[in-house]
Order: C-alpha cells, then sequence, then structure tokens
C-alpha cells in the first residue's frame, strides 16, 4: 500500500513488495491486511482418534481435575488396547488443554502489587554458570547476590561463593553504604542463612513460617530494619529480585561480550567489573529512586565486620573444626584455643592477636584442607600410622611427590618405603617445596633410583650459592701520591 501511494503503478508496487501483481489486486480490491484475511480454521484435517471417547475422558477430568493427559491416555490404553497409538498422546493433551481453559478449576491469580518508595528491599541469590567468568584461566564458580529496591528498580550486585550469613551480611553492607540509606523492611526467601528449618512435627503449628537465626536479627537490629520473608513456596512474592537474576545476568553478559574477555586477574576485579554495570543500569533510575531516598532513613550507624568470630580448640590431630569443615594448624597449638575469624570467602586463626593460619574458606559439609608441614614432624617419628592415616591423600602435594612415592614402594613396599618418602617431604617442608619437587621430577624421567639420601644432595648442590672467582685486587700506593700531590695543588 505505501509503495502503491507512492507510484500509483500496481505492478510497481508489487515488484518493490516481493509481492505477485495478482495477489497484490486481491489487497487492494478487499482493503485488508494480510492478517486481517486469515480466517479461523473451523474444520478438522484429520480424523478425531478420541471422538467416541469424548465423554469417559470428560468423566474423568470432571472427577480428577488434576489428571495428567499422559495418564488419561495410559487408562484408554487399558480400556482399549491396541486402539491408540502414542503419537496421538499431543492430541489428547490438546483436549485436556481446552476442557481446563473452558470448564476447569479457576487458577490462582498473581496479584500485581503497588510498591511505595524506601519501604522494603529484596534480597536474593542467582548462579552464574552461564557467564563463563574466569580468573586467571581458571573457572570461578560463584554466586550473584542482587539486593534491590523494587519502587525504582535500584539494583546492587555483589559477588559471593555461597549462600550463607556472612554472604548476605557482605551484600547487604555493600548495598547499604552505596545508597547511604535505610529502608524500612528487608526481604528475603526462605533460605537457611536468615532462617531456621522448622521440624515436620512443629511446622503445622509454626503456620509454615520458619523463625529468623539469632545472627540475622543481630544484622538487621544493627541497620534498624524489620525482617520478612516471602511464604514458603511463593517466590513470585520476591518478584522484583527474582526478574532482576535474569536481565542483570544478561546485561552483564553483552557487556563482557563488548569486554572481549571473560578472564579476570582477580576477584576484585570481576567485582569492580560488576559494580560498573550496575552502576550503568541504575543511571537511568533517578527520578524514581529520588523518591526511593527521600522516603528511607539516613544510614547513621558503623559498617559491621564482615566475619564472625569463634574460639575453637585445636585438637589433637592438629586439627581444627569450622562449619563443619577440618583445617590443620601448626602441631606446637595442640590442646589451645585459636580465635577464628570466618569470612564468607577465607577463615584466619590467630593464637593471642597473631596470625597462625589464613587459608581460603572449604564449600560444603566435612570437607578438609590439611597442609603436610603442619603433621610432617610428627609423622617422621611415627612412620607406621602412614598406612592408614585418615588424610593420607594431602601428604601428596603434587604429582612429583606422589610418582616418587610409588617407585619407592615398588622397591622397598611397607614401613621402610612410607619412612623414605616421609624423609623427603619432611625435605620439602624444610626447605622449599618446588626444589624438591624439580628434584623428583628429574630423578623420575631420567629412570634414576629415588631416595631421601639422593634428593637432598641434589636439593643441596642446586641451591648452593655460586661464589664467581676474582681476581685479587693489586693495589697500587703510587695512585694515591698522585692524587695527593693533585689535591695539594
Amino acid at each position: 500500500m505505501e509503495q502503491l501511494t507512492k507510484t500509483g503503478i500496481v505492478g510497481t508496487a508489487a515488484m518493490k513488495s516481493d509481492m505477485d501483481r495478482k495477489t497484490a489486486r486481491k489487497y487492494i480490491k478487499a482493503g485488508k491486511l494480510p492478517s486481517e484475511l486469515r480466517a479461523p480454521r473451523t474444520w478438522r484435517t484429520r480424523e478425531d482418534p478420541f471422538a467416541a471417547q469424548r465423554d469417559e475422558i470428560e468423566a474423568l477430568l470432571q472427577e480428577t481435575p488434576t489428571l495428567e493427559a499422559k495418564t488419561i491416555f495410559e487408562i484408554l490404553g487399558e480400556r482399549y488396547p491396541g486402539r491408540f497409538e502414542p503419537g496421538q498422546l499431543r492430541t489428547l493433551q490438546r483436549h485436556v488443554h481446552v476442557w481446563r481453559a473452558a470448564h476447569g478449576p479457576d487458577k490462582e491469580v498473581t496479584l500485581a502489587q503497588r510498591h511505595r518508595p524506601g519501604e522494603a528491599m529484596q534480597t536474593d541469590f542467582t548462579s552464574t554458570g552461564e557467564l563463563g567468568v574466569t580468573i586467571n584461566g581458571q573457572l570461578f564458580e560463584h554466586l550473584l547476590c542482587h539486593v534491590v529496591l523494587p519502587f525504582s528498580n535500584w539494583l546492587w550486585a555483589t559477588v559471593c561463593l555461597s549462600e550463607s550469613m556472612a554472604a548476605i551480611r557482605k551484600s547487604l553492607q555493600r548495598a547499604l553504604f552505596q545508597l547511604g540509606r535505610v529502608p524500612t523492611y528487608h526481604q528475603t526467601d526462605n533460605s537457611t542463612a536468615a532462617t531456621h528449618r522448622i521440624p515436620d512435627g512443629k511446622a503445622e503449628s509454626a503456620g509454615g513460617k520458619r523463625p529468623f537465626n539469632a545472627d540475622y536479627l543481630a544484622l538487621m537490629r544493627h541497620f534498624g530494619m524489620t525482617p520478612r520473608t516471602t511464604e514458603v513456596g511463593e517466590k513470585e512474592q520476591n518478584g522484583d529480585v527474582e526478574a532482576c537474576n535474569g536481565a542483570h545476568k544478561r546485561r552483564l553478559e553483552q557487556a563482557l561480550l563488548v569486554r572481549g574477555s571473560r578472564d579476570f586477574e582477580s576477584v576484585e576485579a570481576w567485582q569492580q567489573f560488576v559494580d560498573d554495570v550496575s552502576r550503568k543500569a541504575n543511571n537511568g533510575r533517578g527520578a524514581r529512586l529520588a523518591q526511593e531516598l527521600d522516603a528511607m532513613r539516613v544510614l547513621n550507624v558503623a559498617k559491621l565486620p564482615e566475619f564472625v568470630e569463634e574460639d575453637l580448640r585445636v585438637s589433637e590431630w592438629s586439627t581444627i573444626r569450622v562449619k563443619e569443615c577440618s583445617y590443620s594448624v601448626p602441631s606446637r597449638l595442640i590442646g589451645e584455643v585459636l580465635q577464628v575469624r570466618i569470612f564468607e570467602d577465607r577463615i584466619e586463626a590467630r593464637y593471642r592477636g597473631a596470625l597462625q593460619l589464613s587459608c581460603e574458606r572449604l564449600r560444603g559439609r566435612n570437607e578438609h584442607r590439611i597442609d603436610y608441614r603442619h603433621v610432617i614432624w610428627s609423622m617422621v617419628q611415627k612412620p607406621g600410622g602412614f598406612a592408614r592415616y585418615v588424610y593420607r591423600e594431602e601428604m601428596f602435594p603434587g604429582v612429583p611427590f606422589r610418582r616418587a612415592y610409588d617407585a619407592i614402594v615398588a622397591t622397598r613396599p611397607g614401613l621402610q618405603g612410607d619412612l623414605e618418602y616421609l624423609r623427603i617431604l619432611h625435605l620439602a617442608a624444610s626447605t622449599m617445596e618446588t626444589e624438591v619437587a624439580t628434584v623428583l621430577t628429574r630423578l623420575l624421567d631420567e629412570k634414576q633410583p629415588v631416595s631421601s639420601a639422593a634428593v637432598k644432595a641434589l636439593v643441596l648442590r642446586e641451591t648452593q650459592p655460586s661464589v664467581p672467582a676474582m681476581a685479587p685486587l693489586a693495589v697500587n700506593l703510587a695512585e694515591y701520591d698522585a692524587l695527593l700531590q693533585e689535591v695539594g695543588t
């Protein structure tokens, strides 16, 4: 029609529209768009295989409206063996869908809510596997904790390693101090970081609501916020932050495509990238965000430390138990009480203020991190315990050590082989692990016998500093006399 108004010639307009002239004349004559000429089909293209059983199907649905079409198909197959084929299931599913829309029970309606400025803040975690972010070439498995103001859709995202109380504290504080204001409510789902699980026998009496734990309530009191959760299984009550999870990850995906690389030199660099993308997303929310800020209370409290501290006694195994995971510490601390700071991503153990251990925090339950340097001194004295040591695999700090152990026990099985390997591990703990690993690799590649004496001799030879040969300095006193004469003149 547009081309026709320009040219006035049907053939030219049809050609420019990639259309046959007869088709063009048909549309001109009708004066309607192609979509308006399309009439709904009122006939069937094939015979309905369930026509004779229509009353039975509807009777089943009226009696049990939640029956699935596949279940009804199986019932009909038992009643009429050989009559129906698997490919006809889709036809029955359409029948059931139409019946439910016309005669089925009412469905639950999601009631759209009008948000009030500055009233609440929603928090939720989301996985980031689809982004494929790497740190120095290694895949970085982590979560993002999104904090959203529903009225303005202002958001802030924090990189986290788990859905823990430490992660909630870290994420909430970053968002609040970015805003400088505090809303009335803080809303989460029923995560175990913020709430307690209800025993099955008490769930009904509690009305299905899970109570908040002490750490979360203390966090809310500090910032003067009222905690609230969604109903169990009602994630749409956190709809704004749930929608943000997908939208913000798509925004990050586009930013990564523009950047041209998904690799970052550190977690801090990735967090800075996320912050920059979040700021750009918030730039268009100025007017509604201003209303939020006006309605919120000024943030006038200090930031809480991003760790919890526990006093833990070192066991006779030279380990401490932190959040159901085991960590080794120097054996001289056995029986002592350590002050352990538990961060979201690491732990720090101190004895009378002096740092004794700082390492990455383990994820999951019943995991362990054992440093062979903490126990090797005792193992050399008691080599018989190595064979059945609970953390035996942690005594192989690298592939060269595992290969060396296999080579040693192949010629000296049993206690003698274990003692020989433990002496090598003792050497690595008292010198440099990398130097011992280099020597082991050379011996194994050259197919030479591996022994603690041979390894120690090579390590000492490799690490012995070489003194350069220098000619003795010849002193010519006449040069000093000449210098004195020049100074005198």
